[in-house]
């Protein structure tokens, strides 16, 4: 049995053999940096990522419970949303019906209920609490 083996395991597949293995732990080693360095970027806590540190079983259980964004991926979703919200409270709704209106809609398209006063002069939409049109001028009574 000996001999069989010696016959096969020559220098040349000796050497083979030892680079597969050390590519084989390098690669172990960069999954368990990855999997460090990718918990922390997803505010996941870089301990998670220490899963990986058991071969294979470990780096696939990461990858299946790791949160699907990135951190900073979450934080620019959510400044979009904000930034959607106050773009959406530019506009209002109406007092009578809750529809959503303008901010230069006279009256409610849907309940056709009086939402500002018109300026005499220049036919601009006014708040019912001015007194006077900031665009002419005018005395509003």
């Amino acid at each position: 049995m000996n001999e069989i083996m010696s016959q096969f395991l020559t220098s040349e597949v000796q050497t083979v053999l030892f680079a597969l293995l050390g590519i084989v732990v390098v690669l172990y080693l960069l999954s368990i940096f990855w999997a460090a360095r990718d918990a922390r970027a997803r505010g996941f806590g870089w301990a998670w990522g220490l899963l990986s540190v058991v071969p294979i079983v470990g780096l696939v259980a990461y990858c299946m419970i790791r949160p699907p964004l990135l951190k900073a991926d979450r934080e620019e979703q959510d400044l979009e949303l904000a930034l959607k919200q106050r773009e959406l409270m530019k506009f209002g709704d109406c007092a009578k019906c809750g529809y959503p209106v303008e901010a230069d809609y006279v009256l409610c398209p849907n309940c056709h209920t009086r939402l500002k006063n018109l300026c005499p002069t220049c036919h601009h939409a006014l708040d019912p609490a001015w007194t006077v049109c900031p665009y002419c001028t005018t005395k509003i009574k």
